[in-house]
């Protein structure tokens, strides 16, 4: 289909964009990343490093969501049970859903030996913790935040977060985990929408950790099958994951709630909320393009139009990163830079050794290659909705040919805009170049 796909795109003229040799690429089945074994190889050993810690946030998101809930004192909320490490992924393991990772199907060998020593060797967990010799799930959290506060990206779980069926069906679950709690159910008498809230931020830790089970598996299985030889390209690895979203779009998005071993359902699965558009792509929006400017780095004056004004302009994920590590949990993700350089492969270190200035640099390089790989999982995004909303890349209609330039132009002026700078923070340009590190 690349072939095709190159061939028939000639019937275009050139496109006149500002990124056309992009544009082109993806018209020709490729992504915004260009096609360079040195790009393959650092895209694919970040998905490895990402995919363990992600093997716990996805844990220890369900794990707050269906059994912290509403504890107004969570101080252990990170401690995960032995039954959460050993829950088994519904895409892994010979008892799948559907078996995407050929791995076993309970936490990853690598994360269970780090929650064990860390960074530096066996003692209790609750010295791991104080020396934060752990994993930083404090990113997971910025990143559900992030989802929470823009909300409205479509699709419906959402919106029914806001209907009266979500507050019946969490009133009782309020009710039920305060049973026996004068205090606490006096004070959702008295506050009930401060509750709700609450309630609804536990929905999104549940959308969240059910999205990243089905992203570790796929980014395990790619870094097992480019050590097979078997993904050999930017392009192949871009395919494997527009297959993977295909192949999950329907798993549910739900939310369940265990109290005192009943289960409520405040988000049942009998509403059919699909993976694809309640949380792949509503996480990919929030995350990769908007989140929100970081702290502790600049002073923003909204007076002078220095912030949007909508949220929908906010441009602060990791696409228009500067990448340095600021010691936040927001964007640069450092936290999650720190949790992947535990787990990057041999072959990734020793390339950063050849490029870095130092050990205390590989963490830069680190968040420069993450970047990369991010912007090949946008391009999955971008192909995957293209498939979804509009024509085949070989396709021998010149007028569809024309309707997907004009997709793919739409999506990468979100990178043009000279608003709010946002064209200058776009790192797309950036990426186009080798020596971007």
């Amino acid at each position: 289909m690349t072939m095709t796909a190159i061939k028939t795109a000639i019937k275009l003229p050139p496109s006149k964009h500002e990124f056309a040799e992009v544009i082109h690429r993806l018209e020709a089945g490729g992504a915004m990343l260009p096609d360079t074994p040195e790009n393959l190889m650092q895209i694919i050993g970040l998905y490895k490093a990402y995919a363990v810690p992600m093997d716990f946030y996805w844990r220890d998101l369900l794990y707050i969501a269906e059994r912290e809930f509403l504890n107004p004192l969570p101080f252990f909320k990170y401690f995960l049970p032995k039954e959460y490490l050993e829950r088994h992924n519904h895409y892994a393991g010979d008892d799948a859903d559907l078996r995407i990772w050929r791995g076993e199907a309970t936490a990853h060998p690598e994360l269970l030996a780090f929650i064990e020593k860390g960074e530096t060797f066996k003692m209790p967990k609750l010295l791991h913790h104080l020396f934060h010799d752990r994993i930083n799930m404090e990113f997971a959290e910025a990143c559900m935040r992030a989802m929470l506060w823009h909300r409205g990206m479509g699709g419906q779980f959402d919106p029914y977060l806001d209907s009266e069926e979500y507050k019946a069906n969490a009133d009782k679950a309020i009710k039920a985990y305060f049973q026996g709690n004068p205090v606490m159910l006096g004070l959702y008498k008295l506050f009930p929408d401060m509750f709700l809230e609450q309630c609804r931020q536990m929905s999104y830790y549940a959308n969240l950790g059910l999205f990243w089970e089905v992203m570790a598996p796929v980014f395990f299985e790619m870094s097992d099958r480019y050590d097979e030889g078997t993904i050999s390209s930017v392009p192949e690895a871009m395919s494997f994951l527009v297959n993977g979203i295909f192949a999950i779009a329907g798993r549910p998005i739900y939310h369940h709630v265990y109290i005192r071993g009943e289960c409520y359902e405040i988000v049942p699965k009998s509403k059919g909320f699909m993976w694809l558009y309640e949380a792949a792509l509503p996480y990919v929006e929030a995350v990769f393009y908007r989140t929100a400017p970081f702290r502790g780095t600049k002073s923003y004056n909204a007076q002078a139009r220095q912030v949007p004004e909508d949220q929908k302009d906010f441009h602060y994920g990791i696409l228009y990163a500067d990448v340095f590590p600021v010691g936040t949990a927001g964007i640069p993700p450092t936290l999650l830079m720190q949790d992947m350089l535990h787990f990057l492969p041999p072959y990734l270190v020793d390339y950063y050794r050849q490029h870095c200035r130092g050990e205390e640099d590989m963490l830069i390089q680190l968040g420069v290659s993450f970047q990369r790989s991010m912007y090949c999982v946008t391009s999955a995004v971008i192909q995957a909705l293209r498939t979804a909303l509009l024509y085949p890349l070989d396709d021998e209609n010149i007028q569809h040919l024309q309707a997907n330039r004009d997709f793919f132009e739409m999506q990468l002026n979100r990178f043009t805009r000279p608003e709010y700078n946002i064209r200058d923070a776009a790192r797309l340009g950036s990426i186009q170049k080798q020596d971007y590190r």
